[in-house]
């Protein structure tokens, strides 16, 4: 199990005004409909999810960077548990031609408006009961999911990712390493279930037995 900074570039380009947020909306109102996960999540107000989830590249990098660090090559396989509109799983196709990706979410709406390249890959289901074979995958990642999660789900997902794994998987989720940033998360976040320190997180990974890399992005 290592720590690996894949993701944070992307993360750390969008400003945030964490009081606005608190204060421009009901918190309990906006989470009530950000996790249906539907329109108004993915395409909806800002206060309600993405404000407006398009295409522009901006996963290319990040692809690139994945490749590079698991030395990715055509005719491997590899999952996105929480893939939503997969734009990142088509990049990879881009960067590593030839390469099997597959992608599995819980909201139909980014399903039915994911990349229409890559559609046919792509499924409804949990993470905590991941619809496939042991060692299925050459590389299984899962980025900005599993702290969707409360924790006796989080568990399986984890252990399920662990399953289908041949053996590489990579793990990002949001975190804080201080009071500040915890204050900051507690006031952007409309979806999170599990908020625990990295320490914690930690803890967790090893208590249930996985071996895979992991991230964080923080509220910085």
């Amino acid at each position: 199990m290592a720590y690996i900074d894949l993701v944070s570039e992307i993360h750390k380009a969008t400003k945030r005004d964490y009081i606005g947020r608190v204060n421009e909306a009901s918190k309990a109102e906006c989470a009530k409909v950000a996790k249906q996960y539907g329109y108004d999540y993915w395409d909806g107000e800002r206060k309600y999810g993405y404000g407006g989830y398009r295409y522009d590249g901006r996963w290319r990098p990040v692809a690139q960077k994945i490749a590079d660090y698991y030395h990715l090559e055509a005719g491997q396989k590899v999952l996105d548990v929480g893939c939503g509109m997969a734009h990142l799983l088509f990049e990879l196709t881009q960067v590593v031609p030839g390469l099997e990706v597959y992608g599995i979410d819980i909201s139909k709406y980014a399903l039915e408006h994911a990349k229409e390249e890559i559609r046919d890959r792509l499924q409804y289901g949990e993470a905590q009961s991941l619809p496939f074979e042991d060692k299925q995958f050459d590389l299984v990642i899962s980025l900005t999911t599993l702290h969707n999660l409360k924790i006796y789900d989080l568990k399986k997902a984890v252990q399920e990712i662990e399953r289908v794994s041949k053996g590489h998987s990579y793990i990002m989720v949001e975190s804080f390493r201080n009071d500040e940033e915890e204050v900051n998360m507690l006031y952007w976040q409309i979806t999170c279930a599990s908020y625990f320190a990295v320490d914690e997180w930690e803890w967790l990974y090893q208590q249930w037995g996985y071996t895979g890399d992991y991230s964080f992005i923080f509220f910085e």
